[in-house]
């Protein structure tokens, strides 16, 4: 079984994609965790999968090969097909760029192809194997060390990589192509661009990633490496569907006034927020173990009361007919020891500290400021945070 995460927006997508790892890397590496939520927000659908014996999948990466690898990038192909919608478009990152190379006559509804940093040849990808190379071939397998991993390696991956007719495909594409490389990679040379771009047919592309590395571990870098993508496959793939027939999500409908619903999306922690008829995306850092495509939970809270602070300090302005230009309200959220609060009555253990600085732009004099940042502790949210609460949870 292959493990596999679907990124989606929260609208028909625009186009569903699969995304094929670097070798040895995960589905929840950088570049493709920035790359897939850059595409979401451009209205793409994205399905990033582990191959074989990595990440969350199933089976003994000894026992794999590229060949293998294709076979893993058809199969979630055909699962994203039966399941969701077309693989209109392929993007592979390294030696998955070569594989999605290889699998594009396998995946016959593929309208588009696009590979980051990756080799002219499969067999490039040896070049980094060191020692242990001479060791395989003469052992049969040995283990060697990638990006500071140990990974056994077989002669039948050495045998499988040497034997990929890659010049043929490329050259018998027949789809549009995109080349992203950075003219600085180290670990696979900008030459090997040059030789898929002057192996495929028209139309193809090559934009240069200036000083991205191989990984692509920048945000910055990612991110840009989307945007591309998604400009340039909307050239190629079909129309959006008219608004009419935009699949209806759960929760699309407004809700009433005072009611907020949170319902999951595809991702590690990522939910849905909505309220009335407004959305908006909440998750985790990539560094606890989210996908970062939207504010934390404790954002929400901060922003909520930062909000009513200064909604209710408009109003109060307004009605006292004060100058006040701006406002800008500034939290911070800690948990701290109770005995360092000399005003709680909690003495032991832990409590949550809000800190909260408000700024305020306008020729005010010092007895209005003096009072506005009274009226802040009088905003509802602020009295919500400071009063008795009772939550009551149910099953629907």
């Amino acid at each position: 079984m292959l493990a596999a995460r679907l990124d989606k927006p929260n609208t028909l997508p625009r186009a569903w994609a699969v995304f094929a790892h670097c070798f040895t890397c995960s589905k929840d590496s950088k570049a493709a965790a920035y790359i897939s939520r850059a595409l979401v927000e451009a209205g793409f659908g994205v399905l990033r999968f582990d191959f074989t014996g990595l990440g969350g999948s199933g089976g003994d990466f000894a026992n794999t090969h590229f060949s293998s690898n294709v076979g893993d990038l058809v199969a979630a192909a055909d699962w994203l097909r039966s399941e969701h919608g077309t693989p209109a478009l392929l993007i592979g990152h390294s030696l998955g760029g070569a594989a999605v190379l290889a699998a594009a006559h396998r995946i016959a509804d593929a309208r588009a192809v696009v590979t980051l940093g990756a080799p002219f040849e499969p067999a490039h990808v040896t070049r980094h194997f060191g020692g242990g190379l001479a060791l395989i071939e003469s052992n049969g397998e040995a283990r060697v060390t990638l990006s500071g991993r140990e990974f056994t390696l077989r002669r039948e991956f050495l045998d499988d990589v040497a034997s990929q007719p890659q010049a043929e495909r490329i050259h018998a594409l027949h789809r549009p192509l995109l080349v992203l490389h950075a003219p600085s990679d180290t670990i696979v040379g900008v030459d090997n661009a040059r030789r898929i771009f002057e192996q495929a047919l028209h139309p193809k592309s090559f934009v240069s990633l200036d000083d991205a590395d191989h990984l692509l571990n920048s945000q910055s870098d990612a991110t840009y490496a989307a945007g591309l993508i998604a400009a340039w496959a909307k050239r190629y793939l079909p129309a959006p569907a008219p608004s009419s027939e935009v699949a209806s999500t759960p929760g699309a409908e407004s809700l009433p006034v005072g009611v907020v619903r949170v319902s999951d999306r595809s991702g590690n922690f990522a939910v849905n927020v909505e309220a009335g008829r407004h959305t908006l995306v909440s998750d985790e850092p990539v560094g606890v173990g989210g996908d970062d495509l939207g504010l934390g939970p404790y954002d929400l809270l901060l922003g909520a009361l930062g909000a009513c602070t200064a909604m209710t300090l408009r109003l109060y302005a307004r009605h006292k007919k004060w100058p006040l230009e701006d406002v800008r309200v500034t939290l911070t959220h800690a948990k701290i020891h109770a005995a360092d609060c000399a005003e709680c009555e909690t003495k032991e253990g832990k409590i949550d500290r809000i800190g909260r600085t408000v700024e305020l732009a306008g020729p005010l004099d010092e007895p209005q400021r003096a009072r506005l940042l009274e009226i802040a502790d009088k905003c509802p949210v602020h009295r919500t945070l400071t009063s008795e609460v009772e939550i009551q949870t149910r099953l629907s």
